[in-house]
Parts: C-alpha cells; sequence; structure tokens
C-alpha cells in the first residue's frame, strides 16, 4: 500500500479522531499531512501499521526505544509487575534500583528524583535552581527545545523573521499568549558563541537562577556545545551562584555514563527522559546533594515542592531498569559503530547522487540535512523552504521503501539493528535523493 491512500484504514481511523480530538490527535509530533499512519504492532527494529505495512523504526518514538519494540526482558519486567499492581501511594523497590543504577554512572548524579516526561523534568529542575539562589531567570540556547514549560519554549523555533540581532538574540514566544513577564525573565543565548554568550550571562548574572544547555541538541541539528563553550558556562555559573543544568533527556543515549563524560564538565543538575524509562512514561532530575536538597522533606516543608501521583511509578521504574541494565558499555560502543557506519552510508549516498547534504550527531543519535553549509549554531542550522521541502520529499519516499525517520531527519538506532537494516536504510536514502534530482530535472 502506498502512502497517501485515502481508502487505507489509517485515513479512515485519522477521520474519526478528527471528531473527536483537535487536529485528530494529543500529540503535535505525530501529525503529517493528509493524514497520519497509525501503528499497530511492533516487534524489535520492525513496525506494522494498520493497514499491515510494516516498516524498519529509524525513529523508535522519538529516540526512546533504545531496544527497539517490545524487547522480552523489558516486556517480562513490565508484566510481572502489572501482576503484583501497577501503582501504590507508596515507593517501591523499583525506583531505588533505578536510582542506584543511574547515579552510579554519572559523577555529578548524587541524587536523583523521577517525574513522567522529560517536560516535566526540566520544569522540576527550574524550580529546583529558583528555590536554590531566590532568582527568576533562566537563560537558554537560541533554538533548544526543553520541552514545554513556558520559559525553555521562548525562542526555540525562533525564525529569520523575528530571531533579532545575534548579538542580544530576540525573546521569541511559540504559543500565542505567552505572558510578557515570561519572556522577560529568560535571556536566549548563542549557541557556541562564547563571547558573546558571556556577555549576556554576565550582563543579566545576578537574577539569573539557570543557565540550561544540552550537550547535543536535536533541534540545533545534534550540532555538539563545544569544551570552549561549555567551560565558559561553567566558569560563569560558578562566579555567580548559578545553576548549570544539561539537558540530556535525548543525548543520555549517546553515552554509558552520559554526554557530561563524553564532553567534560559536570552539570549542577541534569535532565533525563526517552531511554531511562525503557518505552514507559519517564523523566528524572540529577544532581549534587547541595542542589537536590531543596526537595528534602525531612526538616520540614521544603524549599522545592515536587509531588505527582505517578512520580516513580513501579511500573516505569521496572521497565527502565530492565532497558537500562542491558546498555552496558559494550551495548553503547555496538550502537556507536553502528551509528559510524550510518553516517558513512549517508554521506556516501549524498557524494553518489551528487546532492547537496550533510548528517550530523553522535553514537545512536543523527540527522540528515539537505545543505552544505557549516554548522555552528541554530541560526546556520535554520533549514531553507527549498531545503524542508526536499526533506519532505525523502521523508515520504522512506515511507513508501518500507523505512521511519522523523520528518526533520531525525533519526535513532536502537540495538535490534545490524548492518544489514543500517545499509539498506543508506541504500533507500540514495534512491530518494536520486528520485528528488529526477523531479526537479536534474540530470542523474
Amino acid at each position: 500500500m502506498v502512502y497517501p491512500d485515502p481508502s487505507s484504514r489509517s485515513a479512515q481511523l485519522y477521520a474519526r479522531a478528527s471528531q473527536v480530538m483537535a487536529g485528530g490527535s494529543t500529540r503535535l509530533t505525530t501529525w503529517q499531512a493528509p493524514y497520519p499512519i497509525y501503528a499497530a504492532s511492533g516487534s524489535g527494529c520492525r513496525i506494522r501499521d494498520v493497514d499491515g505495512v510494516e516498516r524498519i523504526d529509524f525513529l523508535n518514538n522519538y529516540m526512546t526505544l533504545i531496544h527497539g519494540h517490545a524487547h522480552p526482558e523489558i516486556v517480562a519486567a513490565v508484566q510481572e509487575q502489572a501482576a503484583r499492581g501497577l501503582s501504590f501511594a507508596m515507593p517501591t523497590e523499583n525506583e531505588v534500583m533505578l536510582a542506584e543504577l543511574l547515579c552510579g554512572r554519572v559523577k555529578s548524579f548524587e541524587q536523583i528524583r523521577f517525574c513522567n516526561s522529560g517536560s516535566e523534568a526540566v520544569m522540576v529542575a527550574v524550580k529546583a535552581a529558583r528555590a536554590h539562589n531566590g532568582r527568576p531567570m533562566i537563560a537558554k540556547c537560541e533554538g533548544a527545545y526543553h520541552g514545554m514549560f513556558d520559559p525553555v519554549e521562548v525562542s526555540h523555533d525562533a525564525n529569520p523573521g523575528n530571531w533579532g540581532d545575534v548579538d542580544a538574540p530576540a525573546r521569541t514566544p511559540y504559543t500565542r499568549g505567552l505572558p510578557e513577564n515570561v519572556m522577560r525573565d529568560v535571556v536566549v543565548i548563542p549557541h557556541n558563541d562564547v563571547a558573546r554568550s558571556r556577555h549576556l550571562l554576565e550582563l543579566n548574572a545576578d537574577r539569573l537562577a539557570a543557565v540550561i544547555i544540552d550537550p547535543l541538541p536535536p533541534r540545533i541539528g545534534f550540532v555538539p556545545a563545544t569544551a570552549e563553550f561549555l567551560r565558559m558556562v561553567r566558569e560563569v555559573c560558578d562566579r555567580h551562584d548559578i545553576v548549570m543544568i544539561s539537558d540530556e533527556v535525548a543525548s543520555f543515549r549517546i553515552d554509558y555514563n552520559g554526554p557530561q563524560h563524553v564532553h567534560g564538565f559536570d552539570a549542577d543538575l541534569t535532565t533525563m527522559g526517552k531511554i531511562i524509562g525503557g518505552g514507559m512514561p519517564v523523566g528524572a532530575v540529577a544532581g549534587k546533594k547541595a542542589f537536590m536538597d531543596v526537595f528534602n522533606p525531612t526538616r520540614g516543608r521544603p524549599l522545592a515542592s515536587h509531588g505527582g501521583t505517578f512520580n516513580s511509578n513501579p511500573m516505569t521504574m521496572a521497565a527502565g531498569y530492565a532497558a537500562m541494565r542491558m546498555m552496558t558499555p559494550e551495548a553503547f560502543a555496538r550502537l556507536a559503530t553502528l551509528g559510524d557506519r550510518l553516517a558513512e552510508g549517508l554521506r556516501a549516498a549524498f557524494r553518489d547522487a551528487n546532492m547537496e547534504g550533510q548528517v550530523t550527531g553522535a553514537g545512536s543519535l543523527w540527522k540528515i540535512h539537505m545543505n552544505n553549509r557549516r554548522y555552528t549554531d541554530y541560526r546556520s542550522v535554520h533549514a531553507l523552504p527549498a531545503e524542508r521541502k526536499r526533506l519532505d520529499g525523502l521523508y515520504r519516499h522512506l515511507l513508501n521503501a518500507g523505512f521511519v525517520m522523523g520528518p526533520t531527519g531525525l533519526i535513532a538506532l536502537s540495538t535490534a539493528m545490524g548492518e544489514k537494516e543500517v545499509d539498506d536504510f543508506c541504500g533507500a536514502v540514495h534512491e530518494g535523493l536520486m528520485g528528488i534530482r529526477r523531479a526537479s530535472g536534474e540530470a542523474a
């Protein structure tokens, strides 16, 4: 079956969904025109839709499923816990086990708290930072995505028409009606621009509660934060008692000891999500005791309140522990080798098709771009309309060739994959690029 097909079951389900949900969904990232493809089941690196079409999954629920779909050990852990109970108004040993595992891997993780999403983790981390030093403002990189919390949404979708001067990037709202006072309490800094960012941080240091960075930001094309940039942020935070938050909701999947080990820095607080839940809803904030202590209720009312009916629920904790226990150093190394093979294969696809394009990323996280620009920050990565159109053409070709990636070119590998799946994907990309050239009238 070729997508789109108005007679497909996915199209029919979308028509039903549109009657009971705004836009036919409760998740913006699943939408695509003219209708989203509905999943029926998944196994390993493959996902089957409701029309029976099977595709190899190179998106893995937006970087979440590091072991692919329905891994037997994770399924068994969830089934065993479900038989004992889904949730309780009491803690369970499961959360202790996952906390011990995670804190044992990263130097800056002295304590941890669990929640239910990456967005929630960022919200909790910002709350902790404000409680720590009593200040209202945060600083974040232009174009970086940190979830659906009002302050961190500022300028994550800026564009040439509104992003302003690079010396002082404009505060742009993502959601209509975002209060002006929320935007006033956000300092937007250019990713990897040491001099400009230092100036902006120093200028607002006395009101800054936190600087939140992502060492490998997806919305900035997986362009890694440079050592110089991270060192500058760490120095400014130390000098002014500002909390340094590392958002590793996505990038925690690149190394056994996390991106702080790879990039050589220690954050005060770190946010996580995605892979640490084994496919279940999850978020977490980890950090040094001095900063996590704002949540401590043993001496009376804590400086920062943090509750949640489903925080550290035993189902998620069981799935997360099973998933992360299997992510040994060897498993991470194998995924990194597979990622290098993918990147080389994609570069070869662009060369052989004689088309502009590149791939950026690290480990098991990669992104396809339809240009050859030198990337340093969000503005250099921002795709032009013609580039977005070509990428959409490639994305839709891959759907019909039996592969799923993110519409923005996002790729997340899983341990369920091997060299054949990667090579087949790169071959399909090459075919798609040649098709785009033919459609544009260029000579092959």
